[in-house]
């Protein structure tokens, strides 16, 4: 099984996500530069975290342009599973692969520390191995991530459950201090409505192993090779199928 990893320039969790899925995980990998035009055969797309182009403009507002884009547009269309981690998911919400935009968080602070995420969804390829409403300790690392939709996309994103991950306490339960940024309705991460496209802030490649401080994350990586392996249908696929 093969994993892109996507790299922009300032990219800066590219090793972090290669490390996870290649040395912990055991699953090959490579390394695709912004500006090439194809996945070299990839099973599993990651967009990982960091600054790409600086985050002028808007985090991710650049990088949307890159030329590899239009291979990950076209992969997901297909029902490849794509991972957006932090920057990662920002840049799929400027290129329209799932919905909404990222404020700066409300006490215009950059947080960098580890927060409890609650499962919302386990029917994506990344959370098939999650338990319901399992709560996951995962490390946070952005000045950027308030998430925010019209009341009318939220409400979509309610009836199709796209929403899959909480900002929750360590009990599970979710309240406004558990939530970093000031996310709208404590939102962690998202998914598209094909289920195969999933975004989050925080950063599960940087929870793999217990010597980092927790291993929560890994589930995420296992997820999406169990669910390849055994021919789990995306979201894209059972549409048509």
């Amino acid at each position: 099984m093969k994993f892109a990893v996507i790299v922009f320039p300032g990219s800066n969790c590219d090793h972090d996500a290669f490390h996870a899925v290649k040395d912990v995980l055991g699953q090959g990998a490579e390394f695709v530069w912004h500006k090439e035009t194809d996945l070299r055969g990839a099973d599993v797309v990651i967009l990982p975290g960091g600054f790409s182009h600086g985050d002028y403009l808007r985090t991710g507002a650049i990088a949307r342009f890159s030329p590899v884009m239009n291979a990950v547009k076209s992969f997901a269309a297909t029902g490849g599973p794509v991972l957006g981690i932090c920057n990662g998911f920002q840049i799929l919400l400027e290129a329209g692969l799932l919905p909404g935009a990222m404020l700066r968080n409300r006490d215009l602070k950059f947080h960098c520390e580890h927060v409890h995420v609650r499962v919302e969804q386990t029917d994506t390829p990344f959370t098939l191995a999650c338990g319901p409403k399992q709560v996951l300790r995962i490390p946070i690392a952005h000045g950027e991530g308030n998430y925010f939709t019209s009341q009318e996309e939220l409400r979509r994103l309610e009836q199709n459950r796209q929403i899959v991950f909480r900002y929750v306490n360590a009990a599970g339960v979710v309240t406004d201090d558990a939530n970093p940024n000031g996310s709208l309705e404590s939102i962690a991460g998202i998914c598209s409505e094909g289920r195969n496209v999933v975004g989050l802030m925080p950063h599960p490649e940087r929870a793999c192993e217990l010597a980092v401080g927790s291993a929560d994350g890994l589930v995420m990586f296992e997820s999406v090779v169990s669910a390849l392996a055994q021919g789990t249908l995306t979201g894209a696929e059972r549409a048509s199928a």
